[in-house]
């Protein structure tokens, strides 16, 4: 894991739960430790039962703001066919 992202762990963990968030991953170069300083960030988050599309679009902008840099937040049940096997593969625990 990018170490920007250890730098940042616990107030992405703790703004993700106010939002509603659980079982907090990265993937893609962040995960890989392969980011540089104008990567974006890529979180696989499950939401809680009953919590809209605006608690994980308040999540992404939370998480930008914090970062600095663009973010994408997706759920699994989100992932694109194509890629969801790989992305859950090769994500890792928050």
């Amino acid at each position: 894991m990018d170490p920007f992202i250890e730098t940042h762990r616990q107030a992405i963990l703790e703004l993700a739960a106010q939002r509603g968030a659980h079982r907090i991953q990265l993937f893609g170069s962040m995960a890989k430790n392969k980011g540089g300083p104008t990567s974006d960030v890529d979180f696989l988050v499950e939401m809680e039962p009953g919590k809209s599309a605006f608690a994980l679009g308040g999540l992404l902008m939370d998480l930008q703001d914090l970062l600095g840099r663009r973010v994408d937040v997706v759920t699994p049940a989100a992932l694109h066919p194509r890629i969801r096997e790989q992305v859950l593969r090769e994500a890792v625990d928050l």
